[in-house]
């Protein structure tokens, strides 16, 4: 059951973190996070007449209606771009949503990170801590991207609130796909997180249950004793190995050689006295 469970969540938390690295290069690499509609009402019939239309990503601006139309310009972060833009505040938006292009850049290195750490850790399941690190990089990822979104989303708004409202002209907004793809990622790189760290606790854990409890492992009881560890040393060899003789061991070989080499002793011959008395005359 346990290692179903660290299966599944081997499993999980790739497919977590393969598609959050996915979905956020997609969301980086696209210019569909942004797409602005501006133009005038006509009062005759109650019309509206499209002015501009466009679609920016962090790297791209693309018209699709207007003086600018089909026309794709890079977003010039160090120049002003060549284009003509309706109203300044359209054009201040473009410039404010600048701000928040690092935190996804920074979000695609540690989710990429991640990913390659996890990888690794799934193929040597031993190396215990690369799950662990493997999460904090995916959790980190994702504050990286909310950063990033949330700054993205207040600087619209801030210029959204502080354009003037005027009867005869309408704006609109919303965003696109891309932005979609985006906050998609934060959701499952935050979920790859989690489900690494877990898999590292559960990891740990088996570890921890295997692992033999050091008082088995008492010292040997005397250094003159061959047998007194060998049970409780897994990793002594058998047969143990031959000591040297003692003093003692040596003096006694050496008597026994020298009684074996002396001549045989002949047993005592005891001579019988018998003592004639004198018979009587």
């Amino acid at each position: 059951m346990s290692s179903c469970s660290s299966r599944a969540l081997t499993i999980l938390s790739t497919v977590f973190g393969a598609c959050g690295l996915l979905l956020v290069g997609v969301a980086v690499s696209t210019d569909y996070w942004l797409i602005m509609v501006e133009g005038i009402i006509l009062q005759q019939n109650q019309s509206m007449e499209v002015k501009m239309a466009l679609h920016s990503g962090l790297w791209r601006v693309c018209f699709v209606a207007g003086s600018e139309n089909g026309r794709c310009v890079a977003s010039e972060y160090f120049t002003e771009p060549e284009i003509e833009i309706t109203t300044e505040n359209t054009a201040n938006i473009l410039k404010m949503v600048r701000t928040a292009t690092p935190f996804p850049m920074v979000s695609l290195l540690f989710v990429f990170t991640a990913f390659v750490i996890s990888n690794i850790g799934h193929i040597r399941p031993q190396r215990t801590i690369l799950a662990f690190v493997s999460g904090i990089f995916f959790i980190l990822s994702g504050l990286s991207l909310v950063v990033g979104l949330v700054l993205y989303i207040s600087s619209i708004n801030d210029e959204v609130m502080n354009r003037p409202r005027e009867p005869e002209q309408f704006f609109n907004y919303h965003y696109g796909w891309s932005f979609a793809f985006a906050a998609s990622s934060f959701l499952l790189k935050e979920g790859a997180g989690v489900l690494s760290v877990y898999l590292f606790m559960k990891r740990y854990a088996e570890e921890e249950m295997y692992r033999p409890h050091p008082a088995i492992y008492r010292p040997r009881l005397s250094e003159g004793s061959d047998y007194s560890g060998q049970y409780l040393h897994p990793e002594s060899s058998w047969p143990p190995p031959k000591r040297g003789r003692s003093t003692s061991e040596a003096s006694s070989d050496i008597s026994i050689q020298l009684n074996q080499n002396l001549p045989p002793v002949p047993p005592p011959h005891y001579h019988t006295h018998v003592h004639m008395s004198a018979s009587p005359c």
